[in-house]
């Protein structure tokens, strides 16, 4: 069921299904989110059977933006260090989670059972109203990894969830998500800042808000364990179609080969997304073109894997992205979606 996220009687009634420990679908300015209360542990476990998720695979835990999450920060973590609450007071309510010790009674089975916790708060309007009407109800925050099934292609619409899981999920649809890819992850549990997944807030963003040098996690100290987080397998956003990751000669050079005879019987079996200007002697390649912004690309990319495969292509030859700390999120996307069996 699909309730327009802009009616309060629809925010009432998603936050009172999530106060009686259901799920509901909410939109984020990243992607779409498949929330539980997250101190419901029978709750949050419904996220891991809805998504096929591992138990022990984390979920990032929204807040409601009073004082930028404070009431949430206080509930869910402790011992917050002064360059996180820097960095919460620059970037909250966006598209940027915190990873924070864990208070010991709180989140257990959101946190997978790690002594941190990510947290996060949206600016998306619908997923404040959301977020807001739980607090008043004694929900905190939302569980809310994205709505669709682990590992695949994140939604970022109200009808991507629903194609991904249907009825009799109740779905708030906030129209299409302004940054389309999932939040930067830092992990604030070492002392320093490290990045654990990279999105739309750069480590440069980062080093100016907190006045610290963002650590990789090649350059974070060997012997301090890494937390897990949420999209940061080797494997991850992928598509039905396999998707390979090619420069622009190859992918011409790859498509003058193939020539006129790739499917005479008309059903198309390649798409391409690409910057540069492709020629192809065969009708059934499906082409969309690439922004040159990493911004924009970001925006719509989710949404491009999934017209691809609602044209039951069998391979996706997307152009590799430029370098440069811009196109990171979208390389860092697009090299796990290639990595997907």
């Amino acid at each position: 069921m699909i309730l327009d996220g802009s009616v309060s009687a629809a925010i009432d009634t998603a936050a009172t299904a999530l106060r009686a420990g259901e799920l509901v679908a909410f939109p984020t300015e990243t992607v779409y989110g498949l929330g539980a209360d997250a101190g419901n542990d029978n709750a949050v476990a419904k996220i891991f059977a809805a998504k096929g998720r591992p138990s022990n695979h984390p979920l990032i835990v929204h807040v409601d933006d009073e004082h930028r999450g404070a009431a949430g920060v206080a509930h869910f973590a402790c011992n917050v260090p002064a360059f996180a609450r820097q960095l919460m007071q620059a970037f909250w309510p966006g598209p940027l989670t915190l990873i924070l010790p864990r208070r010991a009674a709180a989140g257990a089975a959101a946190a997978g059972g790690q002594d941190s916790i990510g947290l996060r708060c949206p600016a998306h309007a619908v997923a404040q109203a959301l977020l807001r009407a739980c607090r008043v109800r004694g929900v905190m925050g939302l569980a809310g990894p994205s709505a669709n099934q682990f590992g695949r292609v994140s939604p970022t619409t109200a009808a991507h969830v629903a194609s991904e899981f249907g009825a009799p999920l109740l779905i708030l649809d906030g129209g299409a998500c302004s940054v389309g890819i999932e939040s930067t992850i830092i992990d604030c549990t070492r002392g320093r800042p490290v990045l654990l997944r990279p999105g739309a807030i750069t480590p440069e963003q980062i080093n100016a808000a907190c006045g610290q040098t963002v650590l990789t996690l090649e350059q974070a100290e060997a012997d301090a364990p890494t937390p897990r987080a949420s999209g940061t397998l080797e494997a991850h956003y992928a598509p039905k179609a396999k998707v390979r990751l090619m420069e622009a000669r190859a992918l011409q050079t790859a498509l003058d080969l193939m020539g006129s005879d790739i499917d005479r019987a008309g059903t198309p079996v390649i798409a391409v997304y690409a910057r540069v200007v492709l020629r192809s002697k065969s009708p059934q390649v499906l082409r969309r073109r690439m922004p040159d912004d990493a911004a924009s690309t970001a925006r719509q990319l989710f949404a491009v894997l999934r017209e691809f495969d609602a044209q039951s292509v069998k391979l996706i030859w997307v152009e590799t992205p430029p370098p440069g700390a811009a196109w990171d999120a979208v390389r860092d996307r697009l090299q796990r979606a290639s990595a997907a069996a």
